[in-house]
């Protein structure tokens, strides 16, 4: 695997946790954000942009230029935000807050050919994080199969290996979107890593730590905390979690930085898609490529207690400002 570099675009369908996520890759010095693709997902893709467009505002960061990606799954012609996206993330995904409307406008280039500039323009250099279903990256390596070997990293967001799913008994929610498009990014990919609810449910903030952003006193601050405390409460109220939230999408960027967080093992896999049985949308070994030289690595165990620590430094200091 090659060591992570700083170019990074991120794949966000902007929620609460993709709202972190992008906190996390604008105050960490080791990247250099170039730009952010919008997703269909928590929200439809035209929100999430928006919403992305909004954060950046928030925290100052008025020159990460953000793309529009697909609207809707590779197998759908529409796409309809599912009502349990809207209690956890809330109506349009950023918590029910009314934040500052960002005059700036979307870039005119499409998300997926911005991809495949960026991974011919630098390689090995490019660590690419998408944080929802995975239509995007799957549309990139239809039109041009050469990124699968060109973009340094991918770090994802998604799947379920050594614990249940949260939509069904195996499938995890951004999988659950698109699994052909899955499929296809798993099986073609190189260097990629799975982040998923192995190690994401165990990484865990509560209100002692929103308090922390509230006391800065800062717009931005009490924006977060006002963001996350939603979320904390959304987890309590549905049963998810009465102990905290899980940091689902920063942990993922954290890992596309410094993959000491996790341990990993090696395996190649693939996505079930029959509709027919009762694993679709399953994040398993690809038996077809069991003696094939190994592309994924899934982290399956997380130095939760420093990822938290230093997750919890950087914000404030993002925050702050």
């Amino acid at each position: 695997f090659k060591m992570a570099s700083t170019k990074m675009i991120l794949d966000l369908d902007t929620g609460v946790d993709d709202a972190l996520a992008l906190a996390l890759a604008i105050c960490d010095p080791r990247v250099d954000l170039i730009g952010v693709i919008a997703s269909y997902g928590n929200t439809l893709v035209e929100t999430s942009a928006q919403n992305t467009l909004n954060l950046l505002h928030l925290l100052g960061e008025n020159d990460v230029p953000v793309y529009l990606g697909e609207s809707h799954s590779s197998t759908t012609d529409h796409f309809d935000v599912m009502p349990i996206s809207k209690a956890i993330h809330g109506e349009h995904g950023v918590g029910n807050l009314s934040l500052a409307t960002a005059t700036r406008k979307i870039e005119q280039t499409s998300g997926i050919q911005f991809l495949i500039d960026m991974a011919h323009k630098y390689q090995d250099e490019l660590i690419y994080v998408p944080t929802g279903p995975l239509t995007n990256m799957a549309k990139a390596l239809k039109i041009d199969p050469e990124i699968s070997h060109l973009i340094g990293n991918t770090t994802l967001m998604g799947g379920a290996l050594t614990v249940p799913g949260n939509v069904t008994p195996f499938t995890e929610a951004n999988i659950n979107q698109d699994p052909e498009a899955a499929d296809l990014v798993f099986t073609t990919q190189e260097n990629l890593t799975m982040v998923g609810l192995d190690v994401t449910l165990r990484t865990l903030l509560t209100k002692k730590d929103t308090q922390q952003w509230r006391e800065l006193g800062t717009q931005a601050g009490t924006a977060y905390a006002d963001l996350m405390d939603f979320y904390i409460e959304a987890y309590d109220r549905l049963d998810i979690d009465h102990r905290g939230a899980a940091l689902h999408d920063p942990l993922a960027v954290a890992v596309a930085i410094d993959p000491s967080y996790v341990v990993t093992i090696p395996l190649n896999m693939r996505v079930t898609y029959d509709k027919d049985t009762k694993d679709y949308g399953r994040t398993i070994g690809d038996r077809e490529r069991l003696l094939e030289p190994t592309t994924t690595n899934v982290a399956v165990s997380v130095n939760a207690k420093r990822f938290v620590r230093d997750f919890m430094d950087f914000m404030i200091a993002v925050l702050k400002a």
